[in-house]
């Protein structure tokens, strides 16, 4: 009768709806979701992590938690990956993904470009997607997981403000093609912004990009540069600042002021000899969970959630870095 089949009497019908009303009745999903016998397949398109130890391991963990989770539900997961220097592997994996025609996709827009020529294909076939890790505004995207890139860059520009009284400062992209690096271009934003909008003229920013850390010459190169423009503190954009560690030590450089991001083995070591000063982290285990989470509520549950679900903006230290108890075990 609640489904208005129309095999039940005017009269009674009117009169349940009464009883349904008094009672505050709402229909179990999860029963209704059980006995539909609906599953999904979903996909996802990540980096590929450069070392098990590598930041995009993180994301994979929070999705085979959810999965796991969602069990009786029969949600399958087909993953795939691509290089983090090779636009053509995302191209190739994610027509790979089209081919299959899953019910929803997980990716993270690494290059912009090529993205938007995935979320094309998405939309001509009516697959819904979510992005993860950085984000391409206004593509008609079900939501997006993940830090708020130009607020991290904004953080990132106040903290080497407060530990920096004078002296230059060096913003590095260990990436190709920065163009097509959103994120990273986000936070590079938001990190000139905090110094324009707050007046720190005593300060001169610069910018280099570091497309290949496998020949060791870029270390000379960007030494150079940190010498000939009176560098005192240094912005790495990404998960590689344990390079500038390696610069740092290799050059002699101590003293430098260093800001990078995420909790990896190798860049927790820098921090821990303060060479690097902050770490900021943001979660990758709960974006992979709330991502795969996203998605099959709208596709099986037939809900909506928030269309931006930001995970936090954390300031890390060697005084606090042993209290995150995810990365206790590897430090």
């Amino acid at each position: 009768m609640l489904h208005n089949r129309g095999e039940v009497a005017e009269t009674t019908k009117k009169k349940i709806l009464q009883i349904v009303k008094d009672l505050n009745y709402h229909p179990n999903i999860l029963a209704s979701t059980l006995a539909s016998k609906k599953s999904a397949l979903f996909a996802t398109l990540l980096p590929e992590p450069p070392s098990p130890d590598g930041y995009w391991t993180r994301p994979v963990i929070g999705v085979k938690r959810r999965v796991s989770e969602l069990r009786q539900y029969g949600i399958q997961v087909q993953p795939f990956t691509f290089s983090q220097t090779d636009p053509k592997c995302f191209v190739e994996n994610s027509r790979k993904i089209i081919e299959l025609k899953p019910d929803g996709v997980v990716f993270a827009p690494f290059f912009k470009k090529e993205s938007v020529e995935f979320i094309n294909n998405l939309k001509e076939l009516d697959i819904p997607f979510v992005f993860i890790d950085s984000e391409i505004k206004d593509e008609g995207q079900l939501g997006y997981i993940g830090q708020n890139s130009y607020q991290s860059g904004l953080v990132s520009g106040k903290l080497l403000d407060l530990i920096l009284p004078e002296g230059n400062i060096l913003v590095i992209h260990f990436a190709k093609e920065m163009d097509n690096q959103n994120h990273l271009v986000q936070r590079e934003k938001g990190f000139y912004d905090w110094y324009h909008k707050n007046k720190r003229e005593i300060h001169q920013l610069f910018t280099t990009e570091v497309p290949d850390t496998s020949d060791e010459k870029w270390m000379d190169r960007v030494a150079k540069i940190i010498r000939d423009k009176n560098i005192k503190g240094i912005f790495a954009t990404n998960s590689k600042v344990f390079n500038v560690g390696r610069l740092i030590e290799k050059h002699n450089l101590f003293g430098l002021k260093v800001i990078g991001h995420d909790l990896l083995k190798e860049n927790v070591a820098y921090l821990k000899k303060d060479i690097v000063q902050f770490l900021i982290c943001q979660r990758p285990e709960e974006q992979g969970y709330s991502a795969i989470d996203k998605i099959f509520r709208y596709v099986v549950q037939k809900r909506n959630t928030a269309a931006k679900q930001y995970t936090s903006i954390d300031i890390v230290t060697k005084e606090n870095v042993d209290y995150y108890k995810e990365f206790k075990k590897e430090i």
